[in-house]
């Protein structure tokens, strides 16, 4: 029989954790004001194919989630491997995150960055306070794709995919 002899710490959870390669996503926003919000998520991910579902999550201290929640609506962009930069100003604290960053407006409201691979409109299902975050799903209203590559991050690194050799290739 398997057992707990100590807690696992803050630190320790984060160094494994941190092993898992995660996409970056930026989940953008508006307020009632019309202000552009964002921020980043490591946690962005498929739930449900029918219906169209997705999910994130995002601690429960953000001060920009409580905001863009109030409009019901958001746009999971995708970032692309040449977009650490767009993953640092959404990253800062305070106004104007996005100054200086390519965007638009999407179909419902909330800005698509420009550059990004995939743009994925969504309106807020539901919403699950699990330890200290919120776990986000959101019904699929509209999506897009470009090519490229996604940024990627591990172990406190950003990266790119890096595809592996054939077996085939290997082989020989």
């Amino acid at each position: 029989m398997l057992t707990v002899e100590s807690e696992i710490s803050e630190q320790h959870y984060r160094a494994v954790m941190g092993r898992l390669p995660t996409g970056v996503v930026a989940i953008t926003g508006l307020d009632k004001a019309g202000e552009e919000l964002g921020f980043i998520v490591g946690t962005f991910a498929s739930l449900s194919l029918s219906p169209p579902l997705v999910t994130f999550s995002v601690g429960e201290m953000s001060s920009t989630w409580p905001k863009i929640r109030r409009q019901q609506y958001f746009t999971a962009n995708v970032l692309a491997s040449g977009q650490t930069d767009v993953c640092r100003a959404l990253s800062r604290k305070g106004p104007g995150k996005f100054e200086g960053l390519r965007h638009q407006s999407g179909p419902l409201g909330p800005p698509q960055l420009l550059d990004s691979i995939a743009w994925i409109d969504c309106e807020v299902q539901a919403e699950v306070v699990v330890g200290d975050h919120f776990m986000v799903m959101g019904s699929v209203l509209s999506m897009e794709s470009a090519d490229g590559e996604p940024l990627l991050f591990q172990a406190g690194e950003f990266g790119r995919y890096v595809e592996l050799p054939d077996r085939a290739s290997v082989a020989s």
